[in-house]
């Protein structure tokens, strides 16, 4: 019964509708209450493969494959989020074991496990609290240690009342003033056509939007492919005259191999503004390329870079992966940002609902620390 209900906390809490965030809420309660660490090593399993499940079809599309290359590495991201929780799993309730919780509930949110730390239940704070900023991460997170104790069905009460009047008073989160995200479905070829028509499209697409009043548009990750000396002079003259800064997705190729970055491109101007963080581990994020001394794969800023300004605001940049895990959030918010913008190039997620769970994670942030957000993907 804990395995059965372990599944559906991870399918429910991350289906991709942001309400429905703090199901998972009840994930260290099952894995308290399992009797051995055979078991909450089941339990622990079947919560994080329930709420991944778009992986392995994901990783079936991104490798044009079939699904065995996406089973392996749903699997091998499960590994680090179970071994946690079954090392740190104890048969003895009281004290120690909500703190033994919060220490797994740190080593999953933070490197290196928070690598691969998907489906963290701290996300649900900005449902039950929000507003709240750093004080409704602090009652969540005190929330998530009490359902381990044997006061579960209390905090489990409380809980569920805070949900439900949070679902009945909801509103969506709000558009900063000039701002705006575009949409695309290019599918698999955005960035990789390096014509001049594409890019042409792209400006007039941007050209369209300044039109309504919009003072910067956004485009999903790697909207503009690689960025060189000569796309930079194309999208400068293409604004030419035109009132409008485009943040947008590119790569930037290097001897080590390449960064995810978002640049920012106006009349006149346009330089790097962020190198991601946290790319995908595997499919771009390759270090064993490097300490083997070939090269290649995305490279990695760890904790580098957490807000840019674009103008006068600042802004805190989340690119992909980096909506799915809890670390490059937190690092965000301790500098203040006054707006999240995220980005994603979603088109191999097709079949899954991954790209609404980075959403719906970006939604649940945006709403506990009261900051208005954008966001552009393709798919």
């Amino acid at each position: 019964m804990l395995i059965l209900a372990s599944v559906a906390c991870g399918s429910l809490g991350w289906c991709g509708n942001v309400l429905a965030l703090p199901a998972a809420m009840l994930f260290p309660a099952l894995w308290a209450m399992s009797p051995s660490r055979r078991v909450g090593a089941l339990v622990s399993a079947c919560y994080f493969l329930a709420a991944s499940r778009g992986l392995p079809q994901g990783g079936a599309n991104f490798y044009a494959a079939d699904l065995w290359p996406g089973l392996l590495l749903w699997l091998a991201a499960s590994a680090s989020f179970v071994a946690v929780h079954a090392a740190l799993w104890t048969r003895h309730p009281g004290r120690g074991r909500a703190v033994r919780y919060l220490a797994a509930a740190v080593l999953t949110g933070l490197p290196p496990f928070g690598i691969t730390g998907w489906a963290h239940p701290l996300t649900a704070a900005g449902v039950l609290f929000p507003g709240w900023g750093w004080w409704g991460l602090l009652a969540t997170a005190t929330g998530l240690l009490v359902v381990t104790t044997r006061f579960w069905p209390a905090a489990a009460i409380a809980l569920g009342a805070l949900w439900l009047w949070s679902a009945a008073t909801w509103t969506d989160v709000n558009l900063p003033e000039g701002w705006q995200g575009v949409d695309l479905e290019y599918g698999q070829m955005l960035g990789r056509d390096a014509s001049l028509e594409y890019h042409s499209d792209l400006i007039a697409t941007v050209s369209k939007a300044a039109g309504k009043g919009t003072r910067v548009v956004v485009l999903p990750e790697s909207a503009l492919g690689f960025w060189t000396p000569t796309v930079a002079r194309l999208w400068r003259e293409g604004l030419n005259g035109i009132d409008v800064m485009v943040v947008a997705g590119a790569a930037v190729i290097d001897a080590q191999g390449y960064d995810n970055v978002i640049v920012a491109v106006g009349s006149g101007a346009g330089d790097i503004l962020y190198k991601e963080r946290m790319p995908v581990p595997v499919s771009m994020w390759q270090p064993w390329l490097l300490w083997t001394g070939q090269g290649g794969g995305a490279q990695a800023h760890l904790f580098a870079n957490p807000v840019v300004e674009v103008g006068t605001t600042r802004i805190a940049p989340l690119i992909c992966y980096e909506q799915l895990i809890l670390w490059p959030v937190l690092q965000s918010m301790l500098h203040s940002p006054a707006v999240i913008v995220a980005t994603g190039n979603g088109w191999w997620t097709e079949g899954t609902s991954i790209v609404a769970i980075q959403k719906a994670s970006v939604t649940a942030w945006a709403k506990l620390f009261e900051l208005p957000v954008v966001m552009a993907f393709n798919t």
